[in-house]
């Protein structure tokens, strides 16, 4: 194989990627990686973490691998880099059996340099297989917190990476995250079974940030605050709401108060969500309410203030997000929004993930009562009743856990939809008009199920492609909230591990515990920081295992308050 200097690299990252040379953190992992080892960066938010695999791949033989967590950001940055001219792409579901052959084809072809997955298309065989024939010179794991259970956004998935390198060849492998504590980064190494690997942690100090919480006694009281902060403060900005419907009301509100404020969130079209993306990193909006499914990945350099309308469940999480402000270095603001209720709705939340073991062994018992053959029935509601549980939520908390502990799989996307026409013609072209989307989904409805529609029928999602189930999906809710259509999914089957018998489950109470004593820590750690009277950057700095330097910041609302009142 053809081994690369930092020279070479260099000249890559100005010709392709047109910057001078590599910052801090980014060059001590450009370097390891370089040199053949197996690499853990932990850089912070706005660091270039992707110039860090992307840079080595181009300038090395073979293909990397890169393992992206999300769909669209896996777009994004494969767009960006074809943009550039790199022979990149990627592998999800939102392909159709067509598209996703002709990139197999350039795959095995050897003429492609990147190719970004999500963890789970590497549990394919076929896949696998394919990697195996080609070659894979380097492993890639993009927002590697992923992989720990003690990380903020555990994936299952991503902990049998480990199992899929060892089947593609067992190739290099590169680690990056933004936030990772001590523990969290010994965990990725432990399951990525990392060898001998460099770990290299950025600083978490990012002394342009200020940091400031603000106490409100309800919800409108954070009105009249992000009001006044959005009016008298320099924007861009980014208002980081916990739901759809807190980024709506924070949209209207700042809107009706002079400041012209977008929604974005999952439940917004691809369309209306890439527009509202593009309205914000153009400048012709300068302010954006959204849920945290905005960010990761976006490099807008100039964003002034970040504010949460609430407390997030993770000092992590919050880092991350806040951390999107100031990136050009510049000063800028990261503001908390804070009431008490903030953290008992996160605690309801945490302990509705770990069900206790008598509710467990209830719907266990119930399923296998029921079960035929590999299959058990996915209608919680009716499970509910059998275990005479009056709380629907804690019968849906155990199929998550059991999802989870990999026990059951849940129904395949090609869930079948019963579908009624409700608008008339006419309604649908006076409202509708040119909405291309709403118009192909429901002309693709029509031919299917034509005047069965009136009546309502059902009709398969996979009917509907090149769509995704996932947008297939959106769509729909979207349609029956205007009242054009009704529709619902079919409760489909689970299928379970095969040979576990769900009445005599064994599973790992102390480990599931853990975890949901961890869960609880870290929230007990997100609330310290919101109520700490002592110095806020220092407590996150301690947080990821950097030391207190002792020095007061004056970049807190603490440190400016203390050092106001000595002065007087």
């Amino acid at each position: 194989m053809r081994v690369a200097s930092l020279d070479q690299a260099r000249a890559v990252l100005t010709e392709t990627f047109g910057y001078a040379d590599f910052r801090p953190g980014q060059i001590d992992v450009v370097s390891s990686v370089l040199a053949g080892d197996d690499t853990l960066g932990v850089l912070p938010t706005g660091g270039g973490k992707s110039l860090c695999y992307q840079v080595p791949a181009l300038v090395r033989d073979g293909m990397t691998v890169v393992i992206s967590p999300l769909i669209s950001l896996m777009k994004d940055q494969v767009d960006r880099l074809v943009a550039k001219g790199v022979a990149a792409t990627y592998l999800n579901s939102t392909l159709d059996e067509a598209e996703t052959g002709k990139r197999l084809a350039r795959i095995e072809s050897g003429s492609v340099k990147l190719l970004y997955v999500a963890p789970e298309r590497l549990e394919s065989q076929d896949l696998v297989r394919r990697l195996c024939a080609t070659g894979v010179a380097m492993l890639a794991v993009d927002e590697a917190h992923c992989i720990s259970e003690w990380g903020h956004e555990f994936r299952p998935s991503f902990r049998r990476l480990s199992v899929a390198r060892d089947a593609i060849g067992s190739p290099q492998v590169v680690a990056l995250t933004a936030t990772a504590t001590p523990s969290v980064r010994r965990d990725i190494a432990k399951q990525l079974q990392l060898r001998s690997p460099t770990v290299i942690v950025g600083g978490f100090d990012r002394p342009n940030l200020d940091y400031e919480v603000h106490q409100c006694e309800s919800d409108d009281a954070r009105e009249e605050a992000l009001v006044r902060i959005l009016k008298s403060h320099e924007r861009p900005a980014i208002v980081y709401a916990p739901t759809r419907a807190a980024v709506e009301r924070v949209a209207k509100r700042l809107t009706r108060a002079g400041v012209r404020t977008l929604p974005y969130h999952g439940g917004l079209s691809d369309y209306v969500r890439a527009e509202v993306q593009d309205e914000f990193m153009s400048n012709r909006v300068e302010t954006i309410a959204a849920t945290n499914a905005f960010g990761m990945g976006i490099d807008k350099p100039n964003v002034r203030l970040v504010v949460h309308w609430a407390m997030p469940g993770t000092l992590e999480a919050y880092y991350q997000e806040a951390g999107r402000a100031g990136r050009d270095g510049r000063h800028s603001r990261c503001v908390l929004l804070y009431h008490t209720n903030d953290r008992s709705t996160h605690e309801w939340f945490i302990r509705g993930s770990f069900p206790p073991q008598s509710t467990v062994r209830d719907v266990a018992f119930t399923l296998q009562a029921m079960r035929f053959g590999d299959t058990v029935p996915g209608n919680s509601l009716m499970i509910a009743k059998c275990c005479d549980k009056s709380d629907l939520r804690e019968v849906r908390a155990v199929y998550a856990l059991l999802e989870r502990e990999g026990i059951l799989t849940p129904p395949r996307d090609s869930a079948v939809v019963w579908i009624r026409l409700l608008a008339t013609p006419a309604r649908i072209r006076r409202e509708l008009g040119a909405d291309a989307a709403e118009i192909g989904l429901l002309r693709a409805l029509w031919r299917i199920g034509s005047d069965a529609l009136q009546q309502g029928t059902q009709i398969a999602i996979e009917q509907l492609a090149p769509l995704s189930a996932r947008e297939v999906r959106r769509r729909l809710r979207d349609l029956r909230a205007r009242q054009f259509i009704d529709y619902s999914v079919r409760d489909l089957d689970y299928t379970t591990k095969s040979g576990v018998a769900l009445s005599e489950l064994a599973l790992d109470w102390p480990r599931l515990n853990r975890r949901r004593d961890n869960e609880l820590r870290r929230l007990d750690m997100m609330d310290g920081y919101a109520t700490t009277d002592a110095c806020r950057r220092a407590f996150v700095l301690g947080y990821f295992g950097e030391p207190d330097t002792g020095a007061r910041c004056a970049g807190c609302d603490n440190c400016r308050r203390r050092l106001t009142e000595s002065a007087g």
